[in-house]
């Protein structure tokens, strides 16, 4: 009898038990359910822990035009993450002795109005937002302008300043443009549209075969649009009405949270860049003249925090016109967390709710603009 007792108790437990991931993903989707309607404009997110996914799902509508879907494999601008891809294709010509990260501006644009300016600034400071190059942009070209200003039209402006906010490596100041700068760089480098070397460099060898960048205009169809919300009904956001948004090194690239996914795993797995310049890119650069009121939070363009128990968190936000997004990596936890959205929400909030469902709180969030 008290065997029998003990073998319907184990199969009670048992059919009343779920594990730790499943609990996660679970409580994930109703929070995303809860910010999301299934008319309205909306986001995918993927949750993975070590082998295990525990959230791949999409929330609302991808075109509010066209009523379609949004999956997890749906395209979105991925906004300022696009720099990470920047930074990266940047490492892999320093690897390959093409590109020295202590080289001057000056080497690469000499027609800079001031080249006092162009000789100081270095191309790491263009990577960690420490340049010091004010961002001038408004003063050569009106928001009409903008709108369809590539990278090399939005590069342009910040050669013509007089004199630097600050000394290089002693503040930060997120900057746009320097990305902008760093695309124009690498196809000087390499004598091809910088878009295609992180097709050839990246993205193939990560397995994102959707994946693709702004070179212009993007197509209108096969892509999420990004909206805002205007009284009771939405607007669109994105070309050819966001200002900036046609230039493509500060947050051009398109992809699906599935294909990040992928990215960061080839990171984790180094299968296009070398270990230690990976390492290098995610450890926090440190300036001997830094004197911001803030510590130094930033490596080659990855933001970088720590837990209350000293995990560290990397991580990019993105944001432009009506795409949002978040991109958070835990190495140590094996942990990666993404959401891309294509209308506004509340990013901190929902990092730390969902960072909170596996026991890590982040000391303080890095906020990039």
């Amino acid at each position: 009898m008290k065997f029998l007792e003990l073998f319907l108790i184990g199969i009670f437990f048992l059919g009343n038990c779920t594990s730790p991931e499943k609990t996660i993903g679970e409580k994930a989707d109703a929070l995303f359910k809860k910010e999301f309607n299934d008319n309205e404009p909306g986001a995918a997110v993927l949750i993975i822990s070590g082998q295990d996914t525990l959230l791949k799902k999409g929330y609302g509508l991808a075109d509010l035009n066209t009523q379609e879907k949004i999956t997890s494999q749906t395209l979105f601008n991925v906004g300022s993450i696009s720099k990470t891809f920047v930074s990266n294709t940047i490492l892999m010509l320093s690897g390959e002795g093409k590109i020295n990260l202590h080289d001057s501006l000056y080497k690469y644009f000499p027609h800079f109005k001031n080249l006092f300016i162009a000789k100081k600034v270095r191309i790491h400071h263009l990577l960690t937002h420490t340049s010091g190059l004010p961002d001038i942009r408004w003063n050569f070209l009106d928001s009409v302008a903008l709108l369809t200003a590539k990278d090399e039209e939005n590069w342009a402006p910040i050669t013509k300043a007089d004199s630097l906010e600050f000394e290089p490596g002693s503040h930060y100041h997120y900057s746009n443009p320097a990305f902008n700068g760093l695309a124009l760089i690498i196809q000087q480098l390499t004598g091809t549209k910088w878009q295609e070397e992180v097709r050839q460099k990246i993205f193939i060898p990560s397995g994102m075969k959707k994946s693709t960048i702004t070179d212009g205009a993007h197509p209108e169809q096969g892509v999420a649009h990004g909206y805002l919300k205007k009284g009771r009904s939405f607007i669109e956001k994105d070309y050819g009405e966001e200002p900036t948004f046609a230039a493509a090194g500060n947050g051009g690239v398109w992809s699906s949270v599935e294909e990040l996914g992928h990215y960061e795993n080839a990171l984790q797995n180094s299968q296009f860049l070398k270990r230690e310049l990976i390492e290098r890119s995610r450890t926090i650069s440190t300036y001997p003249n830094w004197s911001d009121s803030l510590p130094p939070f930033i490596g080659y363009s990855w933001f970088i925090s720590q837990s209350q128990n000293a995990v560290k968190i990397i991580s990019h936000t993105g944001t432009q016109g009506g795409f949002y997004a978040d991109y958070v990596s835990i190495p140590d936890k094996k942990f990666l967390y993404i959401v891309l959205c294509n209308r506004p929400f509340p990013r901190k909030i929902f990092r730390e709710q969902v960072l909170g469902m596996i026991g890590v709180q982040e000391k303080q969030v890095p906020v990039p603009k």
